[in-house]
């Protein structure tokens, strides 16, 4: 944790391979053999009232990542060329590896606003609707996930819009955790699937 202070950076956000980003997969349900790399996501919002409301999460998830309806990382097929549908798959009973994983998907939200102990607690709670937008299946007994949430203090806001906003940076901060994640070893990327399917289809 020390040696992490002293590396952070005020003027540089890395995404994907990096931090708590390093050892993270998603789409646990065939195994560790057949997961897709994750990493550590962030994205933020800023109002033209001046309130602002960021997310960064690192994922680390059984299920798959979707975006837009659509798995983007999760289990994969035999020959690692395509993601498969967790949910499908549990549904015709295959459950090989991927109930004796842990996993923790674990985020943060800041925010300028002013907001008490309790507050801070409720964006945690709507907060929680972002892992439920980008990761099917989610908050499994599989699943440690966790967000917390920290305000600075410096603008009234409405509690139901900044958690609403606090739910769209976290489910955007998941997507970028994917799409910046790096392939390591056999563990196959987002970026590396999209480009054999790409070869694939051409």
């Amino acid at each position: 944790g020390y040696e992490a202070c002293l590396n952070a950076s005020e003027t540089e956000l890395k995404q994907g391979n990096y931090g708590a980003g390093c050892g993270a997969s998603v789409g646990k349900l065939r195994g560790a053999e057949y997961v897709t790399k994750s990493g550590i996501g962030s994205y933020s919002i800023k109002l033209d009232n001046g309130i602002v409301v960021s997310a960064l999460v690192a994922v680390n998830a059984l299920g798959d990542v979707y975006e837009n309806g659509e798995v983007i990382a999760g289990a994969l097929n035999d020959n690692k060329t395509k993601c498969l549908n967790s949910y499908e798959l549990m549904k015709q009973g295959v459950t090989k590896g991927g109930f004796s994983i842990d996993n923790t998907t674990i985020g943060i939200i800041a925010t300028n606003a002013k907001l008490d102990k309790a507050q801070c607690k409720k964006i945690s709670q709507m907060a929680h609707d972002g892992y439920a937008r980008a990761i099917f299946p989610i908050h499994t007994p599989h699943d440690g996930d966790t967000i917390f949430t920290m305000a600075t203090g410096e603008v009234e806001t409405d509690i139901t819009l900044l958690g609403s906003l606090a739910t769209e940076v976290v489910e955007k901060s998941i997507i970028n955790a994917i799409k910046n994640a790096e392939s390591i070893g056999e563990i196959r990327s987002y970026k590396d699937i999209a480009r054999t399917q790409e070869l694939l289809t051409m």
